[in-house]
């Protein structure tokens, strides 16, 4: 649920959130920029090459660096701005300073900086820093809301919900830089699932390898409770996390995991971790019975409450607005 903050003498809360483009940084700062205010503004930003490339500590004047080709961002100041991904730190912590401290700065991830260089930090249970100022949070932050579910539920219940069977939704990402993916074992677990009477609907992302997708393809041709989306028509994936009775995902995205996590459906990953922070988001989640892992057998009950670090890291913000400035919802 979106709130738009006031200030005493009733001006509107600005709101920046800042990021260097990625999809994945895009969606954690947007979600959270979204939760606070109805009309925030976007920066795409970046530093030039080598200073992108460097430690926050060796870029001391951000602004004399920025990249020409992206955003640069200058006076004034928002009353709050959201930061997401090391490579935008030094820029937020240039920010805080040039508005004397007057932006309140919220840095999500672990900044790979002084954490004292911004008013908060919203990272990972398993990130390095600490601090009085770090929350730490077990899932990815995200745009996925009661009310988008509720929308994307509307607009695909035609397409996924027809028949009796139930409906499993598989989201796939792709395998990181070195990894192969084991087709041979999704698919097969994928075959399990589909044999005991459950139907698929099935979302690669952009990033899923064509070799997977045509194999898959060729795993359920001609099969009618198998939907698989073509990656050129409307993209079903909030539908799928609509509509789904149980989500798979792949362990890659952290991002989809944590989506998924939010619609209180069932989840099962499937696939190792992809590195040392994978996994440790992954055990989180196993030790606290969120996730299992995926093999196509019954799912077996479970707690399946939402779980949603976006409102927790929101109100968190609030709090810090509130205690600052009096600002009221």
């Amino acid at each position: 649920m979106r709130h738009t903050e006031v200030r005493g003498d009733m001006a509107p809360l600005t709101t920046w959130f800042m990021t260097t483009g990625e999809a994945g940084f895009r969606s954690q700062a947007r979600g959270l920029a979204e939760r606070l205010t109805d009309d925030p503004r976007e920066l795409v930003v970046g530093l030039r090459f080598p200073w992108n490339r460097l430690p926050v500590a060796m870029t001391p004047n951000p602004f004399a660096l920025l990249d020409p080709a992206r955003e640069r961002p200058a006076p004034p100041w928002p009353d709050l701005l959201i930061s997401c991904g090391r490579r935008t730190a030094a820029l937020s912590m240039a920010i805080r300073r040039a508005s004397e401290g007057q932006t309140l700065t919220v840095h999500v991830q672990d900044p790979l900086a002084r954490p004292d260089g911004f008013d908060l930090i919203i990272a990972m249970k398993h990130d390095a820093v600490e601090g009085p100022n770090v929350m730490k949070v077990a899932t990815a932050l995200h745009a996925v809301t009661p009310e988008t579910l509720a929308e994307a539920a509307n607009l695909w219940r035609e397409r996924l919900r027809f028949g009796s069977e139930p409906l499993a939704g598989v989201l796939i990402g792709g395998p990181t830089s070195g990894k192969t993916f084991p087709t041979a074992s999704f698919i097969e677990a994928l075959r399990r699932l589909r044999e005991g009477g459950t139907r698929l609907a099935i979302a690669p992302s952009r990033r899923t390898p064509a070799p997977l997708i045509a194999a898959i393809e060729a795993a359920f041709a001609d099969d009618a409770g198998v939907f698989i989306w073509d990656r050129q028509s409307d993209n079903p994936y909030l539908g799928v996390l609509a509509l789904a009775d149980r989500l798979v995902v792949t362990s890659d995205s952290v991002s989809m995991i944590s989506e998924a996590l939010a619609t209180g459906h069932p989840v099962d990953v499937f696939g190792a971790p992809q590195n040392d922070r994978h996994a440790g988001f992954l055990q989180t989640l196993i030790e606290d019975g969120a996730i299992v892992p995926f093999t196509g057998r019954p799912a077996l009950p479970r707690d399946n409450r939402p779980i949603d670090a976006t409102n927790y890291a929101a109100q968190a913000v609030r709090n810090l607005l509130e205690a600052r400035t009096g600002m009221v919802l």
